[in-house]
């Protein structure tokens, strides 16, 4: 989703667009913020879905100006409802709604503070986080490794919900748009919650690949070397529609 304007914090606890102040309970937001909202309500419940999360596990969050639209802690996506729409600003106060946001909320502020994420998306999908315990990287297993700005990473353990666990996770984001995390599943961003969650899809399945061709007893798989990686960065940037 690209920025617009006017749909910063505009006073103490109120959103621009959205009826009533912090800690307040109303029909929903207006505008921008709930078209937002709505598309984070779907995208939640398109993870679960599509077997990347189990139960509340992973979250989501998407940038409307200076404002970040959460998934709340611990809600099952499909009781989400206009009215429980949550938000906070960049330094994590609440602007709006009263259920409490995801514990990863750390991690996708430091996230948008760092890069030009619009969108964020988090999950504990099962290839993904098998090959977090094996190795550092995900081995170069197709092309598409490219879309993510290279090999990916795997960021090193720490609790979640932790400074920590947001520091190195933005360490092996460097330079890439998805990282592994350690014994706990997957990260990504993009310009819009439909490509955050495009990019998550894609490093879930390059993770299965890499698993099933690995567990082929006497073969090892054959994987792409920097340039065939950068030719196809190249051509990636040509593809679709104009």
């Amino acid at each position: 989703m690209a920025e617009r304007d006017g749909t910063g914090q505009e006073a103490e606890g109120a959103v621009s667009g959205v009826p009533g102040t912090r800690g307040e309970r109303s029909a929903g937001p207006g505008g921008e913020v709930a078209d937002a909202w709505g598309e984070l309500v779907a995208t939640a419940r398109r993870t679960v879905a599509d077997g990347l999360v189990v139960g509340t596990s992973g979250n989501v969050s998407v940038r409307v100006g200076d404002t970040v639209l959460a998934t709340p802690s611990g809600v099952p996506y499909d009781r989400l409802t206009p009215a429980d729409v949550t938000a906070v600003d960049l330094e994590g106060r609440q602007v709006l709604g009263t259920l409490v946001p995801t514990s990863e909320l750390p991690l996708h502020l430091a996230v948008y503070r760092a890069t030009a994420a619009r969108a964020v998306v988090h999950t504990h999908a099962v290839h993904a986080t098998a090959v977090s315990t094996l190795v550092d990287e995900l081995p170069a297993i197709h092309y598409m490794t490219a879309a993510l700005g290279g090999p990916v990473r795997v960021a090193a353990y720490a609790a979640y919900g932790t400074p920590e666990l947001a520091e190195n996770t933005l360490r092996a984001l460097d330079g890439r748009t998805g990282c592994l995390m350690r014994n706990h599943g997957t990260l990504t961003y993009g310009a819009g919650l439909g490509q955050a969650y495009d990019r998550t899809a894609q490093l879930e399945w390059m993770c299965r690949v890499w698993l099933t061709a690995s567990s082929v007893p006497g073969l090892t798989p054959a994987l792409l070397s920097p340039e065939q990686l950068a030719e196809a960065g190249e051509r990636l940037r040509g593809y679709g529609q104009r």
